[in-house]
């Protein structure tokens, strides 16, 4: 079955002012108040947690990568606590991939967050029943970019590696694609806008309403 495995944080989702207001919980906690933006340090959101937090920590003159160390549960109980405040899905998105599952299409999710965080966040973005699997940072003892979680995610949908691709916005989901030796389409509507180009993906994807077009090229 041809399946399409996609990113969550900054590919389905925006996601950065939820992720930037559990960093800015861990400093305001240290009396730092909020040290990141949710608008102009979104890119640094979608490379997760402790890209987050050596940013405020660098930014601030407060700490470095043992305060990153030490704050990184409380950022995750502060993220667990408000995953759904601001965060919502790309403009098409839940139209697309029911299109795509419509078609045929085995579809899933491979994320760095974790897989209840990704579960609990997709059910309450209306979408958790349009794929076959999720699988999250701690579903595996591995994370992207070792291409385990992938393969895990094409074999829990039902689908096949060969007949496979990734959809992503980041150096991470590139690395994981050409770890697992399948192709890669990054989106160009994050925080990146077409530098994403540089990565080098197998594909661009502009907007969801190209999803289909981008599927039937990638996968036939």
């Amino acid at each position: 079955m041809r399946t399409v495995v996609f990113d969550l944080d900054g590919t389905l989702a925006d996601t950065a002012a939820d992720m930037i207001g559990a960093a800015n919980a861990c400093f305001r906690a240290r009396g730092l108040g909020d040290v990141l933006d949710p608008v102009d340090d979104a890119r640094t959101a979608f490379r997760g947690a402790r890209a987050m937090l050596r940013l405020g920590f660098a930014r601030s003159g407060a700490g470095g990568s043992a305060e990153v160390e030490a704050d990184y549960p409380r950022f995750m109980a502060a993220h667990d606590a408000d995953l759904h405040v601001h965060s919502r899905l790309y403009p098409g998105a839940a139209e697309a991939v029911a299109g795509l599952k419509a078609a045929g299409y085995a579809l899933a999710v491979c994320t760095n967050k974790p897989e209840d965080m990704a579960e609990r966040l997709l059910t309450s973005l209306g979408v958790r029943d349009l794929f076959g699997a999720v699988i999250g940072a701690d579903t595996l003892t591995v994370r992207k970019p070792d291409p385990a979680p992938y393969l895990a995610a094409v074999e829990r949908a039902g689908g096949a590696v060969a007949r496979s691709f990734l959809v992503g916005d980041t150096e991470t989901d590139r690395e994981t694609a050409r770890a697992a030796g399948v192709a890669c389409a990054l989106v160009t509507f994050g925080p990146d806008g077409r530098g994403v180009t540089a990565l080098e993906p197998d594909a661009l994807l502009d907007d969801f309403g190209g999803l289909g077009a981008l599927a039937r090229r990638l996968l036939g």
